[in-house]
């Protein structure tokens, strides 16, 4: 697929899914959900669609949970307000995987213990 064909592809589906998500759905599960994201493969059979989604790693994981469980409504409805020749298969996911984000916390702030500090409290940068 040209990219800036794709480029437009994923600009649409972004755009419907967003609004879909956010307006149309009324699945319980659902939090509010940012579509950050929407990666095409070359051959437009697959699209992975990023999420950001707003609430605690339950809440983010039942929430991609519904999503997939809902994802061939999706692509039904996606087909219809969209003239594609072929609709691409939809797979969700997190912009951040939900069950790393307590483990990234903690190394995060490890990093930031570790590092030397100068007069004024700044961090320094190695490069400097």
């Amino acid at each position: 697929m040209d990219p800036r064909r794709a480029e437009r592809v994923s600009e649409a589906l972004r755009e419907e899914l967003e609004e879909m998500i956010g307006y149309e759905l009324e699945d319980p599960r659902i939090q509010p959900a940012d579509v950050v994201e929407v990666l095409i493969s070359p051959d437009a059979k697959q699209a992975h669609i990023r999420l950001k989604i707003e609430g605690d790693t339950n809440s983010q994981l039942e929430t991609l949970q519904a999503l997939e469980h809902a994802r061939h409504y999706l692509r039904r409805e996606l087909a219809q307000r969209l003239d594609l020749f072929r609709m691409p298969e939809l797979h969700f996911e997190a912009a951040v995987d939900p069950t790393l984000s307590p483990k990234v916390n903690k190394l995060m702030r490890k990093i930031r213990r570790g590092r030397p500090r100068d007069e004024q409290g700044e961090t320094s940068r190695p490069d400097e």
